[in-house]
C-alpha cells in the first residue's frame, strides 16, 4: 500500500485559519504597510500553524514580487474571449498583479485539470470566461478562492456573473431602426438554442409592440450565425413579406449577408431597406459594403468590469448576482447614407 501523500496547504488555507481575506493574508506575509500589526502577525501564526509552503511560483507573491489571477476560457481563438481578456489583463497589470491563462477548449476534465494545476500555483482569484454569454455550470464549489464569471452566468446565484447586455442592445438597435420611420421591420438570427438569441429577439419584438408596430413576417427567423444564412433568410423574409423596409440581425456575418441578398435583389441599402447588425466585428461591420450600424457589446470593458469585481473581492469585498454590462450602438451606412 502506497503512502498518502501529504495535503498542500495553500495561501486560501492560511487566510481561512486567520480569519481575513487572501488579499489580506497575501499582503500580511508580503510584509505590506496597509495591514494592521495585530492582522499582520494574526496570519504569521496561521502559516506558521499550517506550516505554509509557497512553491516556486508563489515565492514571488510572498516576497511581494508577484500577485497572480486565474483566467480560464473555452474558447482562446474564438472572437469574444480576447476582448474580454484583454480587458482583464488591462485592469490587474495596472494593479501588479499577473494572469495564469488556461483554454479549456470546451472540455470539462480539462477545465477541471487546469483549476487545479492554478490552485496548485497559489492563484489568489479566478475570473472563468464563457464562449456564449449563455448559463455555465459553477466551478466555485471547487475552488476556495474568489470566482467572478463574465460572457456567461453561472448556475449559482450566489456567484457574481458579468453578462454582456443581449436585450439592452437589441433594444437600442430596434428603438433606432423605429426613429428613422422604418414600420416593416424583420429579425434573422442564430440558433433558438441560443440564449443570446432569443435574448435579443425578444427584446425587438417589445420595442415594436410599444411602436404599435408587428414583426415582419409575423416571427423572428432563427438559423445559423453565417453570412450564409443571412443570404438564404433574407430571400425568405422578402418573397414572403416583400414591403419589409429594415432588418435587424443577430450578428454582423448574418447582416452582410442580408446585404448581399438585398443587392441581388435590386434593393438598395439603406434608402429601399435598412440593416443593423450584432457585435461590431471590424471584418463584418466597418469594413462591409456598406459599412454597417451594429451593437458593440464593449466586451473589454466587461472584462475590465469582471476584473474590478475580483480585486474588490480579494480586498474581502464579495458580491454576487448578475451584472448586465451595457452595449452601444455604431451608426453607420447601412441605415443612414451618411454616416453620423
Amino acid at each position: 500500500m502506497g503512502r498518502k501523500r501529504p495535503q498542500v496547504v495553500t495561501l486560501s488555507d492560511v487566510a481561512k485559519r486567520a480569519g481575513v481575506s487572501v488579499s489580506t493574508a497575501s499582503k500580511a506575509l508580503n510584509a505590506k504597510q496597509e495591514v494592521a500589526e495585530a492582522t499582520r502577525r494574526r496570519v504569521q501564526r496561521a502559516a506558521a500553524e499550517l506550516a505554509f509552503q509557497p512553491n516556486i511560483l508563489a515565492r514571488g507573491l510572498i516576497s511581494g514580487r508577484a500577485r497572480m489571477i486565474g483566467l480560464l476560457t473555452d474558447e482562446l481563438s474564438g472572437r469574444f474571449s480576447i476582448p474580454v481578456l484583454l480587458g482583464v489583463e488591462n485592469t490587474v497589470g495596472n494593479e501588479d498583479v499577473s494572469v495564469l491563462l488556461c483554454d479549456a477548449r470546451g472540455d470539462a476534465i480539462r477545465r477541471q485539470h487546469y483549476v487545479r494545476s492554478l490552485l496548485g500555483r497559489q492563484v489568489e482569484g479566478f475570473i472563468i470566461v464563457g464562449a456564449s454569454n449563455d448559463v455555465v455550470p459553477t466551478l466555485t464549489r471547487d475552488i476556495p478562492v474568489p470566482v467572478v464569471y463574465a460572457y456567461g452566468e453561472s448556475t449559482d446565484p450566489e456567484d457574481l456573473s458579468v453578462l454582456a447586455d443581449d436585450a439592452g442592445g437589441a433594444r437600442l438597435a430596434a428603438e433606432h431602426l423605429v426613429s428613422l420611420g422604418r414600420r416593416r421591420i424583420g429579425h434573422i438570427t442564430g440558433p433558438s438554442s441560443y440564449r443570446a438569441a432569443r435574448d435579443r429577439a425578444a427584446a425587438t419584438v417589445r420595442v415594436l409592440e410599444e411602436a404599435g408596430l408587428r414583426l415582419a413576417g409575423g416571427m423572428p427567423m432563427y438559423g445559423e450565425w453565417s453570412r450564409r444564412w443571412g443570404r438564404r433568410a433574407t430571400r425568405m423574409l422578402l418573397t414572403a413579406n416583400p414591403e419589409v423596409d429594415a432588418i435587424f440581425c443577430g450578428n454582423d456575418q448574418i447582416a452582410n449577408g442580408a446585404c448581399d441578398s438585398l443587392m441581388d435583389q435590386g434593393r438598395r441599402v439603406p434608402q429601399d431597406v435598412a440593416v443593423v447588425g450584432y457585435d461590431n466585428w471590424d471584418v463584418y461591420a466597418a469594413d462591409g459594403r456598406p459599412a454597417l450600424t451594429t451593437v458593440d457589446l464593449n466586451l473589454e470593458l466587461l472584462g475590465a468590469t469582471a476584473a474590478h469585481h475580483l480585486l474588490a473581492a480579494l480586498d474581502g469585498a464579495r458580491r454576487g448576482g448578475v451584472i448586465r454590462q451595457p452595449g452601444s450602438l455604431v451608426v453607420r451606412e447601412s441605415t443612414v447614407a451618411t454616416p453620423r
